[in-house]
């Protein structure tokens, strides 16, 4: 009898000890959840795969390029996962595809809070400066910075100048290129065409031997880019490297040269000055001692530099442009080195010439295939053209503005095939996004294509109408070509005048 009430007892002991430690449990998931759900972080992983080592998906990628479809890629996978959200591998990256307006959203109106732009690897490799990878505090302040610096002249008055000068260099390319010739293939001459562009703009280079050794290097580097991220011996991310290094080289000789011109002029410019007070002679009666400073965009990120150097003192603006250390103030870091200029130019003309001859070479097949439309872009661009009072006269940037039509149908040709089929952010905290746990240091991809054939976004996505441009436009987040928000692409302007100057040629030919 007592070895019969001993068990039981020891049976009672046991279920409550059992039930006290199933109680606790439950009370310790529960505060843990409950924090969880204070944070706003459910810690559920995005469904996917990362495919084979380094490669990836990327051949998948690829295919789907090729055949004129890329929305397919990220299409097949909302469609296998049921989630716009997923896992992939995408030139040796994993990353975290955000699908449809609302991850564009969460990119473009989160930067510095949620994420942050960043660059590929094989980027941060061949242009590491710009990248943050050789900048004191890495990514974040190269990043800031380049956002101070691009609006500078990348804005619409700045570019009103340029306007001219484009519409000059078309009209020489066309001569030489286009002019009484039967049959043209259009994406190499359009690629000479953006990189003399930019090489004049830019730097002032206007031998065409030297414009064409820097395009054979260009076309080495952006092959790099958009390369696996393999840095051995003969594969494309090494020989971009080797040719970033040569460009870079030959870029800071041209930035530390125009440096030493200015300050020169500058000191020039402040005796004249001295010997009209002392004279009461008129400035123009004296003759310069030194050649003026050509006026292209390199001048201005110069002039723009020494002026953050010297906020409060901008008479000494270029007197100590090259100066490792002001001796007024020996200790103070320079806004901008020779050696981050020559690379913000590089990575500023990859991304321009590259991207603007791929979007003009779609455009020129469209405008071929549908008639009526090239009709209506002939007609609106003539106009143009009757308004100039002479043959003489060269375009301005009302003229672009006028061409309210043929800027539609290249916004259509954006939407159909942007040049990029995104871009990648990086997560600065854990935070949740449609149920899913995005963890700090998480490379995350916005996909432009995947929104831009949306059906919801776009009704019968597939058919090319330039009147959905009309009025107010796309709802927001729905179009995204050049990015948005702080992520905006600061180079939209300056491609609007260098598509459209570019067509008004080639539709008038």
């Amino acid at each position: 009898m007592d070895d019969l009430l001993l068990k039981i007892c020891m049976t009672l002991l046991l279920v409550v000890v059992f039930f006290l430690s199933l109680c606790s449990l439950k009370i310790f998931q529960s505060i843990i959840l409950n924090k969880k759900q204070h944070e706003g972080i459910i810690k559920v992983e995005p469904p996917g795969t990362t495919g084979w080592p380094i490669i990836g998906e990327t051949l998948d990628f690829v295919r789907a390029n090729l055949k004129g479809t890329p929305e397919k890629f990220f299409f097949d996978r909302i469609q296998k996962y049921s989630s716009k959200v997923f896992k992939t591998s995408l030139l040796g990256e994993t990353v975290t595809v955000l699908n449809g307006t609302g991850g564009n959203k969460l990119m473009f109106s989160s930067e510095y809070k949620l994420v942050t732009i960043c660059w590929p690897v094989t980027a941060q490799k061949i242009v590491p400066t710009t990248a943050g990878v050789t900048s004191p505090s890495g990514l974040q302040e190269s990043m800031n910075l380049r956002k101070k610096v691009y609006p500078s002249f990348l804005r619409r008055d700045t570019l009103q100048k340029y306007v001219g000068v484009m519409d000059s260099l078309a009209r020489k390319h066309f001569d030489a290129h286009w002019d009484n010739k039967e049959e043209v293939i259009v994406y190499p001459l359009v690629k000479v065409f953006n990189f003399t562009l930019a090489c004049r703009l830019f730097l002032s280079i206007e031998d065409d031997s030297r414009v064409n050794e820097l395009l054979k290097l260009f076309n080495v580097v952006v092959d790099g880019i958009v390369s696996l991220p393999i840095n051995l011996p003969g594969t494309p991310l090494n020989r971009g490297i080797k040719a970033s290094k040569v460009i870079r080289k030959e870029f800071e000789k041209i930035v530390k040269q125009r440096m030493d011109q200015m300050r020169l002029f500058k000191g020039d410019e402040e005796k004249k000055m001295k010997k009209c007070l002392s004279s009461d002679a008129s400035p123009s009666t004296l003759s310069p001692v030194s050649q003026p400073p050509a006026q292209d965009i390199l001048s201005q990120m110069i002039l723009f530099s020494d002026i953050n150097d010297n906020p409060e003192d901008d008479e000494d603006t270029c007197a100590d442009i090259n100066d490792t250390a002001n001796e007024k103030t020996p200790n103070k870091k320079k806004f901008m080195n020779e050696t981050y200029i020559a690379d913000l130019i590089l990575s500023l003309i990859v991304a321009g010439y590259h991207t603007s001859s791929a979007v003009i070479t779609v455009l020129m097949k469209y405008l071929v295939e549908l008639p009526d439309v090239l009709h209506e872009v002939l007609h609106e661009q003539h106009e143009i053209a009757k308004s100039k009072a002479s043959g003489d006269e060269w375009l301005n940037l009302n003229d672009i503005y006028k061409m309210k039509y043929s800027w539609n149908v290249v916004s259509e040709v954006l939407r159909l095939a942007p040049p990029l089929q995104g871009g990648y952010t990086e997560a600065l905290t854990d935070f949740a996004y449609a149920g899913y746990f995005i963890s700090k240091g998480m490379k995350l991809f916005w996909s432009g294509i995947s929104s831009h054939m949306d059906p919801e976004n776009f009704p019968d996505p597939e058919k090319f109408d330039p009147s959905r441009f009309q009025g107010n436009g796309p709802a927001p987040y729905t179009y995204v070509p050049f990015g948005g928000g702080a992520g905006m692409c600061p180079g939209y302007e300056y491609a609007r005048v260098q598509i459209l100057v570019f067509l008004h040629h080639v539709v008038r030919s």
